[in-house]
């Protein structure tokens, strides 16, 4: 009887306990969406959350390692997700790694396209403003220089990044392309197969109807071969990419070569879409180390 009793006490408490983690749980996850500031060694920081406007989605983790000089240049990071989905915890492994390599980042979410919210790239690239502007706002604290930065775009992120960058040369000194899509106007682009299957999302991603015979100018307005300016341009394209094609990347090159923009051109045989998704030795060997030359040099 005794321990039948000592068994029902052990049981309850054990469900109390179950109850309180997931409570504890419940509390650190609602916790995780607010401002949080976590202090390192000297100079050292990150800063979780901050919000850059009224959108929920408007918010952003700067990441302030030690020992970096005045004129480092911000690495301002835009996640990809078809520009209808993803957040910049996507981006967290890049944003790791410059950390390591003592490089201030900035990794954003931003408003997602949205038809019933009226919401195209256009919003996005006001978020991109608005996020160099609230950190702008804070440079001099961080004994950083305003309107230096260089923008890393993953996927539909490396569309905005590109669109930003050449739209506004006065603020973006470097661009790092991953995997982003270039051209919505083209013959090459209208022609081609990929574009039958992604028209209905470029054309929600514009705001206009796609129409074949008779295309809106704003899909040349939003493509970021229609709009190159002399921003240093890296780009990465994958030879495999079912979801940005290679031609993608191609007409890029092409085009900042023909307008003689200094620029790198790594095509990656066997390769698909944006570096998360390759393996961990092309990762370490290829991808990172390019991306951290063309910073520093």
């Amino acid at each position: 009887m005794y321990f039948c009793i000592s068994l029902c006490l052990m049981r309850k408490k054990a469900i109390y306990y179950i109850i309180i983690i997931f409570l504890l749980a419940g509390f650190v996850q609602s916790c995780n969406t607010k401002h949080r500031i976590w202090v390192g060694k000297g100079t050292e920081q990150k800063i979780f959350n901050l919000k850059y406007g009224e959108h929920r989605k408007q918010n952003m983790d700067i990441f302030l390692p030690p020992y970096y000089t005045p004129d480092t240049p911000v690495v301002l990071l835009i996640h990809g997700g078809f520009w209808k989905f993803g957040r910049k915890q996507k981006m967290i492994q890049i944003q790791n790694f410059l950390h390591r390599q003592r490089i201030p980042t900035v990794n954003i979410n931003y408003r997602l396209v949205s038809k019933k919210q009226k919401i195209t790239y256009r919003e996005q690239l006001e978020d991109i403003a608005l996020s160099i502007e609230k950190f702008n706002s804070l440079s001099g604290n961080a004994g950083l220089m305003s309107d230096h930065y260089i923008l890393l775009g993953e996927s539909s992120g490396a569309h905005l990044a590109l669109l930003y960058g050449y739209r506004n040369p006065n603020q973006v000194k470097k661009i790092i392309s991953l995997s982003g899509p270039s051209d919505f106007y083209t013959s090459g682009f209208l022609n081609s197969v990929y574009s039958r299957y992604t028209s209905p999302t470029i054309e929600d991603v514009v705001g206009e109807k796609f129409d074949r015979k008779k295309l809106s100018e704003k899909f040349k307005e939003a493509s970021p071969i229609s709009q190159v300016a002399a921003v240093p341009t890296l780009i990465f394209q994958g030879e495999r990419d079912v979801l940005v094609h290679k031609n993608q990347g191609l007409a890029l090159d092409s085009t900042l070569t023909a307008m003689e923009v200094p620029h790198r051109f790594i095509f990656m045989e066997k390769t698909g879409h944006t570096p998360r998704l390759y393996s961990k030795k092309k990762r370490d060997s290829i991808i990172l180390p390019t991306i951290l030359d063309w910073i520093l040099n």
